[in-house]
């Protein structure tokens, strides 16, 4: 067989293997509908996590007003505090908050997204957003996310304080 017969067998098995790899991965994509369900049972699961790491740091900082949060804006929980600072015949207002939520489903992508933000002492020290496709995600991954930011959270406001 001389090289341009095996030239183009060659290129034909790397088409055949091109048109198959296309195959499976639209076999792997997921309709609307499943790519729905499945982002639901992942804010579900993760906005309880989200709940539970913001209660744990209102137990160690009291004061701290806890708040679950079902909007618009996505799925999770915040927590806030207004402090008073008086110095000199003149006073301040400090507040602190955090807030993390999982976005509301989009059509437009399918992705599974975290936004973290958060604030001590009128200064903004936290602000991030997490996403995964949601074919990609690994929830453990994800309930490391919520734990840093969570902790990182905590060192900053307790450094302040």
């Amino acid at each position: 067989m001389d090289f341009d017969a095996r030239l183009k067998k060659a290129i034909e098995r790397g088409e055949k293997a091109r048109d198959q790899r296309s195959l499976e991965a639209q076999a792997r994509e997921l309709s609307e509908e499943e790519r729905r369900n499945l982002h639901a049972g992942f804010r579900i699961e993760l906005s309880d996590y989200i709940e539970q790491c913001l209660r744990k740091v209102v137990d160690h900082f009291p004061g701290f007003d806890f708040q679950t949060v079902v909007g618009e804006e996505g799925w999770g929980a915040r927590i806030r505090r207004d402090d008073l600072q008086l110095s000199a015949g003149r006073s301040n207002s400090l507040y602190s908050r955090m807030e993390m939520l999982i976005t509301p489903f989009s059509t437009a992508g399918s992705i599974l997204e975290l936004t973290v933000k958060g604030t001590v002492r009128n200064r903004e020290v936290i602000s991030r957003k997490h996403f995964y496709k949601l074919t990609d995600v690994d929830l453990d991954l994800f309930r490391e996310l919520i734990d840093q930011r969570a902790l990182e959270f905590a060192e900053l406001y307790s450094a302040a304080s």
